[in-house]
This record gives C-alpha cells, sequence and structure tokens, in this order.
C-alpha cells in the first residue's frame, strides 16, 4: 500500500465569505514530526540569460526576472511548503496520492514548484501557468522527506491565490486540472478534491484516462472519481464548517482559529505527522493597500504566534528564523542522499522547544507564558488591521523591520 500522504490543510476565503472584502489565505504544513521549517526572503532579481537555477534535486532554466517571495519550507530543501511574492500571489501545495504511482526519479517535487509559481508568475492564474508548464516538460518526482532509508514519492494539489481569485491545481504525474474560484470558502487536504467543475486542464487529459480505460467518455468526466483510489475522496475539509460558519465574517483571526483547532483534525498532532509551520495571508482587493502575511516558523500552531510580514524594498532580513546552511556539504545535496541528518534548527525553534517543555512541565508558567505570546500577537494583528483601515499610503519605512521586530520580541520572551 501507498504510504498515506502527510495530513495538510489549506483554505481560501473570497467575498461575501470574508471580512471587509479581503482574500483569506491559510494553510498548515503538516510533514514529519521533527523536520524543520524556516522562514526565508528573497529579493526580486534580474538573470543572464542562459543561467539555470538549481532546484531541489534537479537544474533547470532560470527565467529573465524572478519576483521577491517569502517563503516557508522545510530547511533541507529548495522549494517552499506554503509562501506569498510581492505581487500579492499565494501558493500552498499538498501531497496527494492518486491511482498513478508517483515517480521516484528526481524531477521536480510538489514544493519546487510552488517557489517556481511564486517567483515566475505575478497572477494567480500566471502562477498556474508556470507550473503546469514546469511540469510538462520536467515531470515531478523524488523523495519528499529527508530520509535516507527510504523513498516517499507523492503527487501534487495546489492552492494558487491572488487578490482577485484563486486556483485548485490537481495533478498526477504530467497531466492536471484546475477550477477557478471567485466567491465562499474552500479548503483542499491530502485527496483529491475536483469533481465535474474544470475550468482548464491538460489538453491531452481526456484522451490519456480514456486510453488507460479509466474512463468511457460517456459519463460526466470527474477528475477525482478518474484518479483517486477507491473512494478516497470523498471526506475532507473539516476545517471548511468553521470558517463557512463565521457567516460573512472570515478574517485572519477567523483563519488563525481554524488553524489551530485540534479537535477538528486541522491541526495535525499525530504519532508521524505534526503540523510544522503554519501561514495566514490577507489580500485586500484594492491594490493600493498592502497584503499581509502571517508567519509562525514553529511548529504546532496551538502553541506558535503568528508574525506579520510585508513586503518593502530592503525588507530587513530574519536570520533568527533561518535554518544552518551547510553548503555543498549538506546531506540532501550529496549522493546517495540523506545519509546523515544534520542539526537544522534555527534560533526561534531552539527557543519554541525551551517553552514546549514549560507548557508541558509547568503549567501555570507555562499558560502565563502562552498569554503574554497570544497578547503579542493581538497587538500584531490589531497593528496591521489598523493599517488596512487607513486612508493614507502605507510608508515602507514603517513596516521593513516588521516581522524582524515581531520575531525579536518573541525571542526575548523566551530568554
Amino acid at each position: 500500500r501507498m504510504a498515506a500522504a502527510p495530513p495538510s490543510y489549506c483554505f481560501v476565503a473570497l467575498p461575501p465569505c470574508s471580512k471587509d472584502g479581503l482574500v483569506v489565505f491559510g494553510k498548515n504544513s503538516a510533514r514529519p514530526r521533527d523536520e524543520v521549517q524556516e522562514v526565508v526572503y528573497f529579493a526580486a532579481a534580474e538573470h543572464e540569460p542562459g543561467s539555470k537555477v538549481e532546484c531541489t534535486y534537479i537544474e533547470i532554466e532560470q527565467v529573465p526576472r524572478t519576483h521577491a517571495v517569502v517563503l516557508s519550507r522545510p530547511s533541507w530543501l529548495w522549494g517552499a511548503e506554503m509562501g506569498a511574492n510581492e505581487h500579492g500571489v499565494c501558493v500552498a501545495n499538498e501531497a496527494v496520492v492518486t491511482r498513478e504511482p508517483a515517480s521516484e526519479s528526481e524531477a521536480l517535487l510538489g514544493m519546487d514548484l510552488v517557489r517556481l509559481g511564486l517567483e515566475r508568475g505575478a497572477t494567480a492564474k500566471e502562477a498556474l501557468d508556470v507550473i503546469v508548464a514546469l511540469l510538462e516538460e520536467h515531470g515531478q518526482g523524488g523523495n519528499y522527506y529527508e530520509d535516507g532509508s527510504s523513498c516517499h514519492t507523492f503527487q501534487s494539489a495546489f492552492l494558487i491565490v491572488d487578490r482577485n481569485e484563486a486556483w485548485i491545481l490537481e495533478t498526477s504525474g504530467k497531466y492536471w486540472a484546475a477550477e477557478k474560484i471567485t466567491e465562499g470558502v474552500k479548503c483542499i487536504c491530502n485527496q483529491l478534491s475536483l469533481t465535474t467543475k474544470i475550468d482548464a486542464e491538460h489538453p491531452e487529459l481526456r484522451n490519456y484516462v480514456k486510453s488507460q480505460g479509466w474512463w468511457n467518455g460517456d459519463s460526466d468526466f470527474n477528475f477525482s472519481e478518474v484518479f483517486s483510489l477507491a473512494d478516497d475522496h470523498l471526506a475532507c475539509c473539516s476545517g471548511r464548517e468553521s470558517l463557512e460558519k463565521q457567516g460573512g465574517d472570515v478574517s485572519a483571526q477567523a483563519m488563525i482559529d481554524v488553524l489551530r483547532d485540534k479537535d477538528s483534525g486541522v491541526c495535525v498532532d499525530s504519532e508521524s505527522f505534526l503540523t510544522t509551520a503554519s501561514i495566514v495571508s490577507v489580500l485586500p482587493q484594492d491594490p493600493s493597500f498592502p497584503c499581509i502575511h502571517y508567519f509562525t516558523g514553529t511548529p504546532d500552531p496551538s502553541r506558535s504566534i503568528f508574525k506579520p510580514f510585508i513586503f518593502v524594498d530592503d525588507v530587513k532580513l530574519v536570520p533568527k528564523v533561518q535554518s544552518p546552511s551547510f553548503g555543498n556539504d549538506d546531506p540532501a545535496k550529496k549522493i546517495p542522499r540523506f545519509q546523515e541528518k544534520p542539526d537544522r534548527r534555527h534560533e526561534l525553534y531552539k527557543a519554541h522547544e525551551w517553552a514546549r517543555s514549560l507548557l508541558e512541565n509547568d503549567q501555570d508558567k507555562g499558560q502565563k507564558l502562552m498569554r503574554i505570546m497570544l497578547d503579542l500577537e493581538k497587538q500584531g494583528l490589531e497593528a496591521m488591521e489598523d493599517i488596512l483601515s487607513r486612508t493614507e499610503i502605507l510608508d515602507p519605512a514603517e513596516v521593513v523591520d516588521l516581522f524582524y521586530d515581531c520575531v525579536d520580541t518573541e525571542l526575548k520572551f523566551f530568554k
């Protein structure tokens, strides 16, 4: 039996379900329990003609210009679980299992495609076009985990969002289908969810599934039914009900609450998997307002705080949420891969481990610390709401240190 895909959850709420006409995006990244996720920023860049980019496993052609991106990623790989770019595009991926075994041969990971879509797409649709073109050219495959003893491979699904719309993209090998979402609440998890409403697809998709004998061409074409193993595509997305209960009021806080919910299963904390990092993004439909991206940079959102990041020129880098770099000596870059596991913990992660043991061992002190942390988070959320309700344009100097200062304050509390 194929290994179960990690049960991550991604959400988007669009008007009329979201507050103040904002688009609200969120993801919990469920990964192996001990994996460290870092938050990294890469500035926009120009690239020489003919230059290449080294992804996790393979090298591909670089484009003339890449957009600035902020990413939350397992620190051993090149791509990302989730992130955003300077144009207000957000992308998250899900590992999915389909009736086609995923390839073990090294190609692009779904997580590489998240970053490539963000670096190269200025709208959600552009990011989608980038991802499917790269899928066609290079394929997807290779180990999803930093594990030298066995190869864990998956197909990919993506939630791609901008200020105006969202796309759900689901793939199997190089074949794909996508649905455009312009209103309401959507959730994707580690199962296929597209059915008969398909707004874009691989040109050969239907011929291919006919040739495989998976669809006879007479009935309605239902992507999940055709590609899922058995009845895998039914039970999904317990978090969606919580968001729908908000009526037309899904805000950053409401999304954070859903991501923290362990009872619903959205906040994964199981024997094999843990929510190792989370993101919430708020995208105003009016382009004169900035998009705000909240990252935890630490595991378990119910014990982490969401810290805001806004794209401005010369944004201050935050080494304290970046894992150490091992350059070419990294066991992830040597063949055979993953022969050892270096210590990838960053400063915030280490401080957070200490806080976690406090929460587990000294409940009074732990609860007190958590209250202080949540208060800090609340101040951040309120300050951001203030920025989004002003009439005057934001002065970049005001937020150039924003994420840096939030991480710094969090660390001071842990000290």
